[in-house]
């Protein structure tokens, strides 16, 4: 128990050192280019204090909890006799893996809902747009991009198929996407594929990667472990796009299923007002 504090207590001292360049930027700029005294000082440096704190306890928690338990996952879901069921002669194939797969969607879908940056960036969106962009809506459609880009970086690596040939193909569907989505919308499904990858998805996403990679047979770490992360950025750009495309055919096939003899109640006054002219 008390290597854990040591470690802490290290994590921390390496957090400040990553921390004070910014801090120096910020504090440099305000006081020799703005010229200006810093507002609510005491405020802002106990708030510095936190973001060391936190940070300090969060890479810890990481090393000691989530990278060990998603290693452990990958072993536990890739092993031979789980998997065939005692027998290990056998040569496995892809389509044996079907619960590393389920385990991939649903972690991916998981812990990009728990993601805070998401969360921040969705209340955003839903403040400039006015409610025209929901905040569950825009969440739960990245969540499903990140499910399926991790699902699919998960047979990637159990095929050991080359990761190129999902990236490419990947961009240039968005690109395709891009030309026909809603010009509101294209901007922050770019920005959604970028938040995802933050503190809540990485080290999971990292983890099962890299345990994936020391399990599956013919597999090397280095070269298949990693990768995953790239999955989950681009794909929540593509279901963005989507979600807003399906909304704006929505919208436009209520607009044209309106009956041609619907009038407007302005239309039904100046008719009632003006019978001969109805008539014609």
């Amino acid at each position: 128990m008390t290597h854990i504090f040591v470690d802490l207590f290290y994590v921390i001292l390496d957090t400040v050192w990553d921390v004070l360049p910014i801090a120096s930027i910020i504090f440099g700029f305000q006081f020799l280019i703005l010229r200006k005294p810093v507002p609510n000082l005491k405020r802002i440096l106990t708030g510095f204090l936190l973001v060391l704190l936190g940070l300090g306890f969060f890479l810890e928690g990481l090393q000691a909890a989530l990278f060990p338990l998603g290693k452990l996952m990958a072993h536990q879901l890739t092993d031979r006799e789980f998997i065939a069921g005692g027998d290990t002669d056998r040569v496995l194939q892809w389509w044996e893996y079907y619960w590393v797969y389920l385990f991939a969607f649903a972690i991916g879908f998981a812990t990009t809902i728990a993601e805070p940056s998401l969360l921040a960036v969705a209340i955003k969106a839903n403040e400039v747009s006015a409610g025209a962009i929901g905040t569950w809506g825009l969440r739960i459609a990245v969540a499903i991009g990140v499910a399926i880009g991790i699902g699919l970086g998960v047979f990637r690596i159990v095929t050991g198929t080359p990761l190129y040939w999902y990236i490419i193909s990947g961009y240039v569907f968005v690109l395709i996407q891009t030309m026909f989505a809603p010009r509101m919308i294209i901007a922050l499904a770019y920005d959604s594929g970028g938040v995802t990858t933050s503190t809540v998805t990485v080290p999971l996403v990292a983890a099962l990667g890299l345990g994936l990679a020391s399990t599956v047979p013919g597999r090397n770490p280095l070269l298949d472990g990693f990768g995953l992360i790239a999955f989950a950025s681009l794909f929540p750009i593509m279901s963005v796009l989507g979600y807003a495309q399906i909304s704006a055919w929505q919208n436009r096939h209520k607009r044209k299923s309106k009956t041609p003899g619907e009038s407007s109640p302005v239309k039904s006054t100046q008719a009632k007002s003006n019978p001969t002219k109805s008539i014609k």
